[in-house]
């Protein structure tokens, strides 16, 4: 009786580029071999997908086909066996499957009589050949990746921010990918601000043209790439390690670490979420003298127009309108508005200022090289208790982990202190720059920006109470603008004075350089 046969033709593109394999070829082999077999095909299946599983598109098909209508075809012919899988498990589970539905599996060129025991020993090397020499070539390329990240190299499609190139010579490499390159970095500082949370910098960054997701924006501000790092994973005994990169750093270290703490919660607080509308820019910051509470802002309909009014809730019945309260607020940041004809006076007494009130500057140092010598010390009694077999290679990997993570982080916390004072004079001239804009911000209805102004400039919650502005703490740069022009307005004649001096009236809370984005 005549025999009927599918021909299954499969090349993957990989294979068909680095080897040569052609559909056309295999095809051509396998119908010379049913002419010369008298065997009739009944169809051919062109494959394209690899054969490390039998979740391949064209092979469902196939078996759907042979279990709606069965005894149809009697045999599924491929050239070699591993154009049937290159997984021996597979493999077996397959062909019992093929079997059960009346269809015997033939490789042309490695025929075997699978009713004869010892052909399944062939069949074994036939089906593990292809098995170990896919494991080989996996194994050669995680190694690959693995050297080449311990170098420093950036390995897949470049980040946000970044974009692949090819040097002449062949090397590939990731470079820039303006503007958003300077989008996440703008990113970055103000998340270590830590003023507003990072779903409300991800859309602030989506409206100034970054294209990335939301999910893709949390990996990015996690990633040590973005600081120079590229991080080695945990590999056997092998420690996961960070490696100097051969890229070009977005960020500074000190800034990436920054933003860790914030978003660890070791740092500032974020700012409630909330939404700003010309009528309440001070939604988010004004309490309710009341009960305590962050007010809301809304809209009330009058006779002939409408008048907007913050206003607690949840029972509480506080209600303030909101043009008084804004101009109450507008009023009291006057008093720390600098004169502009005296800027840089301003910018030379505050660095002063900084200069006297960071000398603790050393006293951090030595805390830090202290708790590097004690991570030094559990190290070193560890590697004793591991000698005498008082703990096992385990529980020392995790600890040294641990440990060695703790040293690395404190280490570059190391490098970077007092680094902070080398601009000094920069940042407040920045700083002062930027609070001369105050009025600009309010008139011009530049909400957010004057929003990050009020929230340096009062570090906590206002509130407004018997028509008097109350606030608990003020940022100490504005603190000193305001003694400064305090004392000029009691000296008229405060061209002759000696500015130096104003730096003594200012009281000994410290300067944080954070403040200077003013």
């Amino acid at each position: 009786m005549k025999k009927t046969a599918d021909l299954y033709v499969r090349v993957s593109t990989d294979e068909q580029a680095e080897k040569g394999y052609s559909q056309r070829n295999q095809e051509e082999m396998l119908r010379k071999y049913c002419d010369i077999n008298s065997i009739e095909i009944r169809n051919v299946i062109y494959e394209d997908h690899s054969a490390k599983t039998f979740n391949r598109p064209k092979w469902r098909l196939f078996l759907a086909n042979i279990k709606k209508y069965k005894n149809k075809t009697d045999l599924v012919l491929f050239t070699k066996w591993d154009r049937f899988s290159r997984n021996a498990g597979d493999a077996y589970q397959m062909i019992n499957i093929l079997r059960k539905l009346g269809v015997e599996p033939q490789a042309i060129e490695q025929p075997l009589d699978l009713s004869i025991p010892e052909n399944k020993m062939m069949l074994a090397f036939y089906l593990a050949a292809p098995e170990v020499e896919n494991d080989r070539r996996a194994l050669n390329t995680f190694h690959g990746m693995r050297r080449a990240r311990k170098e420093g190299r950036y390995m897949g499609f470049a980040p946000v921010g970044y974009v692949n190139r090819i040097k002449e010579n062949g090397v590939k490499y990731i470079a820039f990918d303006e503007p958003e390159a300077s989008i996440l970095k703008w990113a970055f500082e103000e998340l270590s601000k830590g003023i507003y949370n990072t779903d409300q910098i991800f859309y602030m960054a989506k409206e100034k043209g970054l294209k990335t997701s939301r999910n893709n924006f949390w990996r990015s501000i996690r990633n040590p790439l973005y600081c120079g790092k590229i991080v080695v994973p945990k590999y056997k005994d092998e420690n996961k390690i960070y490696v100097q990169g051969q890229h070009e750093a977005l960020i500074s270290e000190m800034l990436f670490y920054k933003v860790q703490d914030v978003l660890d919660g070791r740092s500032k607080k974020y700012l409630p979420k909330s939404v700003t509308t010309k009528p309440f820019p001070l939604r988010g910051f004004f309490i309710c003298p009341d009960c305590g509470k962050i007010l809301t802002g809304s809209i009330s309909r009058g006779r002939t127009k409408y008048y907007p009014y913050y206003h607690c809730s949840n029972g509480c019945k506080f209600r303030m309108n909101a043009e008084k309260a804004n101009a109450i607020v507008i009023d009291n940041l006057k008093r720390y508005v600098p004169l502009k004809e005296l800027k840089n006076i301003y910018t030379t007494v505050l660095a002063e200022c900084y200069r006297d009130q960071t000398k603790d500057s050393f006293e951090e140092k030595t805390r830090v090289m202290n708790q590097i010598a004690d991570y030094d010390k559990r190290l070193s009694h560890i590697r004793n208790l591991l000698s005498a077999n008082q703990i096992d290679a385990s529980d020392y990997r995790d600890m040294k982990s641990e440990y060695s993570d703790a040293i690395y982080r404190l280490e570059q916390k190391l490098s970077v202190i007092g680094e902070e004072t080398k601009d000094i004079e920069e940042l407040l001239r920045i700083g002062v720059e930027n609070l001369l804009k105050l009025h600009d911000y309010y008139e011009n209805n530049k909400w957010t920006e004057s929003r990050q102004l009020i929230s340096s400039i009062y570090p906590e919650n206002f509130t407004i109470l018997e028509n008097q502005f109350r606030t608990t703490r003020v940022n100490e740069v504005v603190q000193t603008i305001y003694f400064i022009n305090k004392e000029l307005e009691a000296n008229k004649k405060g061209i002759k004075k000696n500015f130096s001096s104003l730096s003594h009236v200012v009281a000994g809370t410290g300067l944080e350089p954070v403040t200077f984005g003013l």
